[in-house]
């Protein structure tokens, strides 16, 4: 699909060079260059999930839709500084966990790394130079803001209060994504409320993800008066009714990842297709216990056998680690009861159709939604 160049435009589409104000959302380990290309190609932005690919991995998925496209896409990073908890927390992980490792033929063990090294990814980050370079779980500081921004990339951060958006704004951001509680995956809430700077300044433990639990209907025009750069929706937008109600409150653009997951592209298995496909919408709640962060999902058994731990629970990503042999080994073995099945609160809205199809329908809607005449 080529969309024409007629559709209404916006500083944020003509700085990205889209035609569309639609970002497919950066969905870690369910994304793919062939899904972010398909996106980008249709006169999108897709973007790769890289917060648990290694620079190395980073690299190779950047080349092959580079090898798909010649339209601008993104990259995704988690901000994260590597953990070094105590080996009496990770024993008493293991402990709790056991019950579930053998459930699936598995001996507990503490993982050779707890998540990827930040330093390393941002280097790779800036190697690949995408468009468009987009961060959550934190902040960036000015500093490696500048380094992206003479890299040729622009610079979006995750936001799910007024006080995030404001503080990605001070540290030179070109956009911010304002993330609604009714997002899929995980939060990107790095502020305690009511705290002016970056958690970064004090540690992880400023979060304060109950207090950031503001809907995408509330968040965005709330941030739109906030800040001067411009705000992508997202959190429960499955279709153009969903894009010109963004558009309405003041957003450039919007971000979908729950529509974009049930595409044939996606990288998830049968199991999580076939619990997409049946999920309606009371069907998702907030849980830490597939990773130590709050994050959206379908609720499955593992999820209920460990809702007792909720509180307790490492934090991401030694719990996201300690976890990982299980949801791969419930992914092989096409048991949903043991994946994490990141959703939104649209899930049940999601249509399984292929990439370039579901953005040429998504841009007729929003066409027909706000009555814009397309030549």
């Amino acid at each position: 699909m080529n969309p024409p160049r007629t559709f209404p435009t916006s500083p944020l589409t003509d700085r990205l060079g889209i035609a569309l104000p639609i970002l497919q959302g950066p969905m870690t380990g369910s994304d793919t260059p062939a899904l972010a290309a398909a996106v980008s190609g249709a006169g999108g932005l897709g973007q790769l999930g890289c917060g648990m690919r290694s620079p190395a991995a980073m690299r190779e998925a950047a080349a092959e839709v580079r090898r798909l496209t010649d339209k601008p896409f993104g990259m995704n990073l988690f901000v994260l500084e590597t953990p070094r908890p105590d080996d009496a927390t990770v024993r008493a992980t293991l402990e709790r966990l056991a019950p579930l490792y053998a459930d699936y033929g598995l001996e507990p063990a503490v993982p050779a790394q707890w998540c990827e090294d930040f330093a390393a990814q941002f280097e790779a980050l800036i190697e690949a130079r995408p468009a468009v370079a987009s961060f959550t779980f934190g902040i960036l500081d000015a500093a490696q803001v500048e380094r992206l921004h003479a890299a040729g990339c622009v610079v979006v951060g995750t936001a799910t209060t007024v006080a995030e958006a404001r503080a990605w704004a001070a540290v030179g951001a070109d956009a911010v994504c304002a993330s609604g509680v009714e997002a899929g995956g995980h939060r990107g809430t790095f502020l305690q409320v009511g705290r002016a700077g970056p958690a970064a300044d004090a540690g992880p433990s400023l979060a304060d993800f109950v207090a950031s639990q503001v809907g995408t209907l509330a968040l965005v025009p709330q941030c739109v008066d906030a800040v001067r750069i411009p705000v992508i929706a997202a959190g429960g937008i499955m279709d153009g009714r969903g894009i010109a109600a963004a558009l309405a409150l003041g957003a450039q653009g919007v971000q979908m990842g729950t529509a974009f997951l049930v595409c044939p592209e996606s990288g998830i298995g049968g199991a999580y297709r076939a619990a997409l496909a049946q999920a309606v919408d009371t069907d998702t709640r907030l849980t830490r216990v597939f990773s130590g962060r709050p994050a959206r999902g379908i609720v499955n058994a593992t999820m209920e056998r460990l809702a007792a731990f909720e509180a307790s629970v490492p934090a991401y990503p030694v719990q996201n680690a300690l976890m990982g042999p299980l949801r791969r080994a419930a992914a092989a073995q096409g048991r949903a009861d043991g994946v994490a099945l990141w959703a939104g609160q649209g899930v049940a809205a999601a249509r399984p159709l292929p990439a370039a199809q579901l953005v040429e329908l998504l841009a007729q809607e929003w066409v027909r939604t706000t009555a814009q005449p397309v030549n």
